[in-house]
């Protein structure tokens, strides 16, 4: 059998890093810059490093790829295309891209750069890699949930490389598709500030737990299997890493694909032998074998990673330093690395040891980091892994010396949809839900459309309910679903051809995939807010991709938004205004792991999660709403106006009230307005704090949507019994969520619940 020759990608966070990957035998590495990546908080390269360290890996014949994979706002437009007319220059082996608009900058301007798709763009089917083959990409890192089936489905129906990740840290929310981070605080994943809500410790009413930190992906032993797959790159994640990590999972995965066409089993085992080493959490194969392994979260399992070393039991002082006093470990030195859990999951923080000191109470260390009685103690790197490798940037770097320019980014090439397009979707407010059922509680107070989310549960009862349907034809708009797989390919094409055909002829696309499917029909296409559009060059992007408009991102501030306004036509654009936003959206059910229902986090802010058979999502208790800024966004010329009632069984008084809000600009109690007031979240503008918990409050910005709201010695929060409403006090109404009276069984839409009263204990697994 012909096998393709694989290549080994291994990341690079610090220069560190770059020299253990390349001594390893990394074929090539991927790194970032001080800008514009999705790693923000690790080291990142210099300009001169970088370059120098360009230099070195072309005369290695190795690859060096650099990440532009973040969303940037209009605000940075200069300073992103100043950024790109600088790698153009230096020539890296490919940029790694997020947002369609860098993309569409770079193809306009900078055709000499190669584009890689990023995994934050959600590319799971053979219908997103063709569409972006046709934009002039050359690479997909495709999305980590699919699996081996999927992943030959998708090689045999396209001509694109493909890359795919192997080794690693695992989000819980599908790449591209979380918004909990920047919901609690404006730190954006899709802007490399995650603040990893999915590692935290939350609360339901009797047990504490890590309901959403999965285990790490290991997949050597499956290289073989990628390989006769058709998978072109393996990726290794892990640019926060130390270089001793990424020592070790180089020289395993380089091992076994050196070997195992020799002896497929001996060569794993070794490569697994080897792997011991990395010092990371348990781990798993996810969704390779076609759904995801059944232990893959462990809520009694703290989110970090290491060897566990027990509670900080005391803080003394020695010698004008702090020593921390934990119980007695042989193996622990001075010079190895520890990760510290602060008390109440508040933070944490990387630190080395510094310092031993043996007493008669216990072992005390003394390290470079803050800490505190009660936090939690892991050992994550010992002084003997460390290892010389040769150095890859140059020692001198006086030559380089490059730095991107001052010139101002042209404005994109698009042409403006006309008037026959834009009279398609009429001025007026238009709502949404995610039950058939629901669509009658619209007659209440008839929305301009419907719009319905057209999950394969709902596919089925249009087809069997058609004529109890309210809404026909083009009075319907079917709102396709962010997360879209090779799986799903297949019956989704079909249903797309019988909705048109019963005259449904307007569609929100929010993955790459939907539009390849749409294109050609004759249809309406809506570019969906998860098809980010931060800056005017990605809604051009989207714009001469054939939509007509655009939902903008649940994430944007107004300022973004009032930027857009200046370049694209304010009719062109359909605003939410009203949301329970998805900000995990998680393929499988959860359900099949634990029970869980609502649950908190420690600034006590409350959130649902709902299981589904192929899907789960978490949302806000609390509701996103600007309903009341709907006068001022009439003033700058948008007139389309988006609730979204997903994820409530819908009563008519709740309705109601939401659109009499929506109607009159009036302001929605017990509401929040995610980003639109603060914008993302501004290092710069972060004052210093020596207090750990005052720097590391990460869940919460003054005013947010994140944080509690205090007024005078009103603090105490009231607690809603579960499956209230946040708007029920203001409907008039019990305001229950759907399915909270329910049984635990699936309902319409495909989501469940568990009975009320019979919650499991999160930590019992289902056998």
């Amino acid at each position: 059998m012909q096998y393709i020759n694989a290549e080994l990608l291994a990341p690079a966070g610090s220069p560190e890093a770059l020299d253990a990957a390349i001594g390893e035998g990394a074929d090539a590495v991927y790194l970032g810059l001080k800008s514009f990546n999705a790693r923000m908080r690790s080291s990142n390269f210099a300009y001169s490093q970088f370059e120098g360290a360009m230099d070195s890996i072309r005369s290695m014949r190795k690859k060096l790829y650099v990440t532009v994979n973040t969303v940037f706002e209009q605000r940075e437009a200069d300073r992103m295309y100043q950024f790109l007319e600088y790698l153009e220059k230096v020539g890296p082996d490919g940029i790694i891209v997020q947002d369609l608009g860098v993309a569409k900058m770079a193809v306009e301007n900078f055709p000499r750069l190669k584009l890689h798709a990023s995994t934050q763009m959600n590319v799971g089917s053979s219908a997103a890699v063709n569409f972006l083959s046709r934009t002039g990409f050359k690479r997909v890192v495709l999305s980590r949930e699919l699996s081996i089936e999927e992943l030959r489905s998708v090689r045999a129906e396209t001509n694109l490389e493909l890359e795919s990740f192997v080794h690693g840290a695992l989000c819980v929310s599908a790449s591209g598709l979380c918004l909990f981070s920047s919901y609690l605080g404006g730190r954006s994943a899709n802007r490399g500030t995650c603040t990893q809500a999915c590692r935290r410790l939350y609360s339901d009413d009797t047990h504490d737990g890590y309901f959403f930190s999965p285990n790490d992906l290991q997949l050597v032993e499956k290289v073989p299997d990628l390989i006769e797959a058709g998978i072109g790159s393996f990726k290794i994640e892990g640019r926060m890493k130390s270089a001793e990590y990424v020592a070790t999972v180089v020289s395993a995965y380089r091992y076994m694909l050196d070997n195992w066409r020799f002896d497929r089993e001996r060569a794993a085992t070794k490569a697994r032998a080897m792997l011991q080493e990395d010092f990371a959490r348990r781990k798993t194969i996810f969704w390779f074998d076609g759904k995801p392994e059944p232990d893959y979260i462990r809520p009694e399992q703290a989110g970090g990673t290491g060897i566990p070393l027990g509670k900080i039991k005391q803080v003394r002082s020695f010698d004008d330093k702090l020593w921390m006093l934990l119980s007695s470990y042989d193996g622990i030195a001075e010079g190895d690395s520890i990760r510290i859990h602060s008390h109440g999951d508040a933070g944490r923080s990387t630190a080395k040891v510094r310092g031993i000191m043996e007493k008669t109470e216990g072992l005390y260390l003394q390290v470079d980091q803050a800490f505190g009685t009660g936090d939690e103690v892991y050992l994550i790197q010992t002084r003997s892994m460390a290892r010389r490798y040769k150095a890859v940037i140059p020692a001198s770097l006086a030559k380089y010396h490059a730095f991107p320019s001052y010139h101002t980014a042209p404005k994109p090439g698009f042409a403006l949809p006309g008037k026959d397009r834009l009279d398609v979707l009429p001025a007026g407010i238009y709502a949404m839900v995610n039950r058939v059922q629901d669509l009658h509680a619209m007659l209440a107070d008839l929305p301009e459309k419907a719009i319905l989310r057209f999950s394969k549960k709902n596919a089925e009862h249009l087809r069997r309910h058609e004529k109890e349907i309210p809404f026909k034809g083009n009075s319907l708009v079917l709102w396709l679903e962010p997360f879209f797989p090779q799986a799903d390919s297949g019956w989704l094409a079909e249903e797309l051809d019988y909705q048109v055909n019963k005259g449904r002829k307007i569609f929100v696309a929010n993955n790459l995939g939907h539009l390849n499917l749409l294109r050609g029909r004759d249809v309406s296409v809506i570019a969906g807010p998860w098809l980010y559009s931060f800056n005017s060059w990605a809604a051009a992007f989207y714009l001469s991709a054939g939509a007509s408009f655009i939902v903008p991102p649940l994430e944007i501030s107004k300022q973004a938004y009032a930027r857009l306004l200046d370049t694209v036509p304010a009719k062109a654009f359909f605003p939410v205004v009203f949301a329970n936003p998805q900000l995990f959206t998680i393929r499988g059910n959860l359900g099949e792991l634990f029970s869980l229902r609502f649950f908190r986090d420690r600034e006590e802010e409350e959130y649902e999660l709902l299981t589904g058979v192929d899907e789960s999502v978490v949302i806000p208790v609390k509701p996103f709403s600007i309903v009341d800024r709907i006068p001022f966004l009439k003033k700058d010329g948008t007139d389309k106006f988006l609730m979204d009632f997903s994820f409530l069984e819908l009563k008519k008084q709740i309705y109601k009230r939401v659109m009499a809000a929506g109607r009159n600009g009036t302001v929605l109690p017990e509401t929040g307005r995610f980003n639109w007031k603060d914008g993302f979240w501004n290092p710069a503008e972060e004052k210093p704090s020596k207090s750990r918990d005052a720097g590391d409050r990460q869940f919460s910005r003054p005013g947010s949507y994140g944080s509690l709201q205090k007024s005078g010695a009103q603090n105490q929060r009231t607690r809603r019994k579960p499956g209230d409403s946040a708007l029920a006090d203001t409907a008039g109404g019990t305001g229950k969520r759907a399915g909270a009276q329910g049984s635990r069984g699936v309902r319409a839409d495909g989501y469940a619940r568990p009975r009320s009263g019979n919650r499991k204990n999160p930590q019992d697994r289902k056998k």
